[in-house]
């Protein structure tokens, strides 16, 4: 009798230990949304780093979600918040720190960043990345897919124009004298060639303002994120010069320009000159077919650009276990050479030093000169504009920017306007 119970024991002891491997064995799942249409190129990229990590990481398996746009991406996450099924990981935009703080969306990265190897990289990104990252003594967020504002020219049209191919317009002067000489006309006068696109359509023209503003040493809002400066002389004059460049010196299409327009301009060579994302660099690399040069930012008081991109973010919802692994990923994505990968592969900036001091990256600065611009440029560059309640209050620049370079209203009045706007928004923020 007492046999067959020692039997029975040791056989269910065994069976126990049989199967508690299968049950540590199960991955922990982590949703994890990007923001991109389906069918990119991005996409094979993400699932391709997503397939390299799982190898590496078998116990975590990622599930990306393409979600369209960045403002898609964000309305989809809130969206499945409210409906109790938000993702543990997202790429968002930087921007969007305030808004998912608010919503009580997200957890502060450095509560689950907490060895000494943890607070290493979390240190290790470039400031200018991190002043979108932080807020109230915490960090939200981290640096992915980030960018700057960068100016591509065409060098060939520059010859063409007696313009130097080897130097872009330095200042705000020598950017309308430039683009007076690039912009070409037919007989019957109408513009075959502009000079220069900023592009001022959708949801990014108060992305490409702060090209101007920090140039002109003006900045449009707090870290706090409940001030907003937009009615000061300085954003007022910078306003005033980019509705100049088409409606006084006719080197840029007057009304609007949509931001996808602006590189298919370039490369149709419509446009000499043009301002956007280095996140555009890989794209116009591929298909130009002319020699072009990459510039920062043209000075007036000082040099600069905003920065931007997406930032992962791990939501609150997570189990601890989500919570660590989504943290694990966001890690792995951001070593240097993943990042010099990422960096080469896109266009973005890499986002860290060591990034940059990889044989890899340092291969390809010197292949794409361009490429190191947008980084160089970090030096001078400023957090993007956001506040709490960040779509609102973005909505009311962009719209005051758009009435402005509509001609519906003067730059003061319009960014006058859009101030009281702003202030009323975020009164009970203050």
């Amino acid at each position: 009798m007492r046999r067959t119970v020692l039997k029975t024991l040791v056989a269910g002891v065994a069976g126990a230990l049989f199967t508690l491997p299968a049950l540590a064995q199960k991955p922990v799942e982590v949703e994890f949304y990007y923001p991109v249409a389906v069918g990119g190129p991005i996409t094979k990229i993400v699932d391709d780093m997503v397939a390299d990590f799982q190898k590496e990481n078998p116990g975590i398996r990622i599930k990306p979600i393409y979600a369209g746009s960045y403002q898609d991406s964000i309305a989809k996450a809130l969206t499945a918040l409210k409906g109790g099924t938000p993702p543990q990981l997202a790429v968002l935009l930087s921007t969007d720190m305030f808004t998912l703080i608010d919503e009580d969306a997200i957890v502060p990265i450095d509560g689950l960043a907490k060895s000494d190897a943890d607070k290493k990289w979390l240190g290790g990104f470039y400031d200018a990345f991190m002043q979108n990252s932080r807020t109230g003594g915490h960090v939200w967020g981290v640096p992915f897919q980030r960018s700057t504002i960068v100016m591509y020219y065409n060098k060939d049209l520059f010859k063409q124009a007696g313009l130097d191919p080897e130097r872009a317009p330095g200042t705000w002067a020598e950017l309308v004298e430039a683009a007076k000489k690039l912009t070409k006309k037919d007989a019957a006068g109408n513009v075959t060639q502009w000079g220069v696109e900023i592009p001022s359509g959708g949801a990014f023209a108060y992305w490409l303002f702060q090209a101007l503003t920090t140039p002109n040493d003006a900045i449009l809002m707090n870290e706090a994120g409940n001030q907003t400066y937009l009615d000061k002389p300085e954003v007022i004059e910078a306003a005033q010069y980019w509705h100049d460049l088409s409606a006084k010196h006719g080197v840029m299409p007057k009304g609007t320009i949509d931001w996808g327009t602006t590189p298919k301009d370039f490369l149709e060579k419509k446009a000499a000159i043009i301002w956007t994302t280095t996140g555009n660099l890989t794209n116009i690399r591929k298909n130009a077919d002319f020699p072009f040069g990459v510039a920062m930012m043209p000075k007036q008081k000082r040099g600069g650009s905003p920065t931007g991109g997406g930032n992962f973010y791990i939501f609150k919802s997570g189990t601890p276990e989500q919570q660590q692994a989504a943290l694990k990923f966001a890690q792995w994505a951001t070593t240097p050479e993943r990042a010099a990968d990422w960096s080469i592969a896109t266009g973005y900036v890499a986002v860290t030093p060591a990034a940059w001091e990889t044989d890899k990256m340092k291969k390809y600065a010197q292949e794409v000169p361009a490429a190191a611009v947008a980084r160089d440029q970090l030096d001078v560059s400023v957090a993007e504009f956001s506040t709490h309640e960040n779509q609102r209050v973005t909505k009311v620049l962009n719209d005051a920017l758009q009435a402005i370079l509509t001609d519906a209203k003067p730059a003061k009045q319009a960014l006058t306007d859009a101030q009281r706007e702003s202030e009323r928004i975020l009164r009970s923020y203050k």
